[in-house]
């Protein structure tokens, strides 16, 4: 890989990092206004690390190791840094069951969140299924996932078996993130639990919305180097925007759906090259890249049309 594609990965790989946080950060910048200095200060110094170096340095490796086992947690570990090419082709090897896998988990992300979640509507088809057609995102997600296994399940097994344990993966941390919405809930109200615990709850929660992050990178490249770098740097900025400008992020209201059209697109992608289709190494970074300057955009005009009857009362005065 020549120089020019790596930085052009790890920009999108920062760039999605940030977007695909921003739900993270609003959770902390909240429940971390309950919490004293001193446990501000301790998390926002020595979290970040535990979120960079732990949660987005193991869990690529990790993920690696699951689908490469042959290689053994240790081999699977040297191998993400090796520049052996027998290592590269066993990693390549068991790419279809990596790709399958986050990109079923990613569809999956961007349905639910199109049919079931609140959202800002940035068209009126985002509008118009949320309201009238919520209940179709389970037939719709089980034809999916049906869909693929059929077509697989015959001559690419393990295809199949990594779009059911994305559709596994998607749902253990569906779970645990409506949870964390409860809880979230619960700790701004005053729920009396002592600052050490809610930073262990921040960690879990940081953890669980790191998987999206993660998961998504793949479709960027199979490197793991560049994913730590490129993922690092987001998680560093991420954290930035927790301690001094979460409310001006938030003000930008269409970013989220920038990051939820940014995740199908990669998902497919990535459900696409599981199932033999080539694609070129710079569509997904610099599609993501296009599609958050795009929505950023949109947030943006609707700020100037928000502010105009406020400049105009001003000039009247």
């Amino acid at each position: 890989m020549d120089l020019a594609s790596s930085f052009v990965i790890i920009v999108g790989l920062v760039v999605f990092e940030i977007i695909s946080s921003i739900d993270n950060a609003v959770v902390n910048a909240d429940v971390l206004s309950t919490m004293s200095p001193r446990a501000r200060k301790w998390f926002l110094t020595y979290g970040i690390l535990f979120a960079v170096f732990i949660i987005r340095g193991l869990m690529p490796l990790l993920i690696v190791y699951v689908s490469n086992p042959e290689l053994g947690i240790v081999g699977a570990f040297t191998a993400t840094f090796s520049s052996d090419p027998h290592v590269h082709e066993i990693i390549e090897a068991q790419k279809p069951i990596l790709l399958a896998g986050g990109g079923v988990y990613l569809i999956y992300l961007f349905f639910h969140w199109l049919f079931i979640e609140k959202k800002e509507y940035a068209f009126f088809v985002e509008s118009f299924i949320h309201r009238k057609l919520s209940f179709w995102f389970y037939a719709t997600v089980a034809v999916l996932l049906t869909t693929i296994v059929w077509v697989t399940v015959g001559d690419r097994p393990m295809v199949a078996l990594g779009a059911v344990i994305g559709s596994t993966a998607f749902f253990i941390t569906n779970g645990f993130k409506q949870n964390a919405e409860e809880k979230e809930k619960e700790l701004v109200a005053g729920s009396g639990l002592s600052d050490l615990s809610k930073i262990i709850y921040l960690e879990v929660i940081d953890t669980t919305f790191s998987i999206d992050g993660v998961l998504g990178a793949f479709a960027f490249t199979l490197s793991v180097p560049l994913i730590l770098f490129g993922n690092g740097i987001g998680a560093f900025i991420v954290r930035g925007f927790t301690i001094k400008g979460i409310e001006t992020v938030k003000k930008y209201r269409y970013l989220k759906n920038g990051a939820m059209y940014s995740i199908c697109l990669l998902g497919t992608i990535m459900t696409s090259e599981a199932l033999g289709i080539e694609i070129v190494s710079w569509v997904p970074p610099v599609t993501t890249i296009v599609l958050i300057v795009f929505f950023f955009w949109l947030s943006t005009r609707a700020l100037a049309v928000e502010s105009h009857p406020h400049r105009n009362h001003q000039h009247h005065v």
